[in-house]
């Protein structure tokens, strides 16, 4: 009976918690330094670095005005390349991380490729998550 009863309340736990965290309710982009990637936050906004970039890459909550976009707060996230030929994708961070040096991204990239963000929780929107290298 006590087993039965800890079971009962562990499952409704889980379920709870799973409630408070909806679904990409958080707008999400990439940093590199303290500028936004995306060239605008909108549905055909695009993202680029040169071959050159330097600083570090971040993903942040975002406050989104007409006025301006505020980084917020890190998240971790992950990090993959994706080959401009082949389209393959090959995972660059082991394990989720907060920030990342791009010099060290791109040593690892061609022109055409692009670094492919992904976010840890299914909370983050981050829909500008491919950065091309150019």
């Amino acid at each position: 009976m006590k087993n039965t009863l800890i079971t009962a309340l562990l499952v409704y736990a889980s379920s709870t918690i799973g409630w408070s965290q909806q679904t990409f309710s958080h707008c999400s982009a990439a940093f590199l330094g303290n500028k936004m990637i995306v060239d605008q936050y909108t549905t055909i906004g695009k993202c680029s670095v040169p071959t050159t970039a330097t600083g570090e890459l971040t993903v942040h909550i975002v406050e989104l005005s007409s006025a301006k976009s505020k980084a917020v707060e890190p998240i971790p996230f992950m990090v993959a390349i994706r080959d401009k030929n082949s389209q393959t994708l090959t995972r660059y961070s082991k394990a989720e991380v907060k920030r990342v040096n791009i010099q060290n991204v791109l040593a690892k990239c061609r022109k055409g490729d692009h670094i492919v963000l992904l976010t840890v929780g299914n909370q983050y929107a981050l829909p500008h998550n491919e950065i091309l290298v150019r």
